[in-house]
């Protein structure tokens, strides 16, 4: 049995593109909406209340738009909603923490994995316990990396100023030896250069938004959500601020235009 509806998809901003050109790649029968909160752009400082908040306001409205599953494409919420909002809702959901942390330490040679992130992300604690938990002799560097999402959502990656920043909070982690460095934020993926240029070729960058991707299409086949019918996907776009931010970075980031993006106020709901 197939099922045609569209899978949810949310980031604070573009970040959560990184993962929606997963799905594509890897759901390529599978119609999306995205949603990005760029109202509310960083998450990183935001307490975990609001985040709660946000999440949940942002479900709300996926699931009133008829989704069948949703991914949290952002490793904020993933670390502080997803265990609350889980709770709130149906519709099956899954973040990117344990899928990230796992293929981490499948990766890993030495055992020794930075976890680069927002403030929040990093103190939730997420990536260090998942990673205990697969293995309690990792040793573990976590950098909060407070200045990133700012300069993505400005359009900055690939400039002086993010390859600066980069190297401020990546040159600890180096220092510190990893062998592994997980970005734990979707929007890092935009400052892939930058981190390889930081860190060189030894380092192994884990961009969680494929493990996930591919733990999603695995729980969407045991729960008969595939969409096995063909024909076209279709892919909508709402976000809560300026759509012309998403708007460019798809077209940079994905490489292609996409349809008109349709401002929400969820706020005012």
């Amino acid at each position: 049995m197939s099922d045609a509806r569209p899978v949810g998809l949310f980031d604070s901003g573009v970040g959560g593109l990184t993962v929606s050109r997963q799905v594509f790649r890897l759901l390529p029968g599978e119609s999306t909406i995205y949603f990005g909160d760029n109202a509310h752009v960083p998450y990183g400082p935001r307490t975990a209340e609001e985040l709660v908040g946000f999440a949940r306001d942002i479900l709300a409205f996926l699931v009133s738009r008829g989704v069948k599953y949703v991914i949290f494409a952002c490793n904020t919420n993933s670390s502080v909603s997803l265990s609350v909002v889980r709770n709130l809702f149906a519709v099956p959901m899954i973040g990117l923490i344990e899928p990230g942390a796992r293929e981490a330490v499948r990766v890993s040679t030495g055992g020794r994995i930075g976890v680069i992130a927002t403030e929040a992300t990093i103190k939730s604690g997420a990536y260090q316990r998942a990673l205990k938990s697969m293995d309690a002799g990792l040793a573990v560097f976590g950098q909060a990396a407070p200045r990133l999402v700012p300069l993505v959502e400005a359009g900055m990656a690939g400039t002086a100023e993010s390859l600066a920043a980069v190297a401020e909070y990546g040159r600890p982690l180096k220092e510190a030896g990893i062998d592994t460095l997980i970005l734990g934020c979707t929007h890092y993926l935009f400052l892939e250069k930058e981190f390889r240029q930081v860190l060189g070729p030894e380092v192994k960058l884990v961009d969680p938004a494929v493990a996930t991707v591919k733990a999603a299409r695995e729980e969407m086949a045991r729960r008969g959500l595939l969409n096995d019918a063909g024909g076209p996907a279709c892919h909508r776009y709402y976000v809560s601020g300026d759509p012309r931010v998403l708007q460019e970075a798809a077209r940079c980031f994905l490489g292609c235009a996409i349809p008109p993006v349709e401002q929400v106020n969820l706020d005012g709901k």
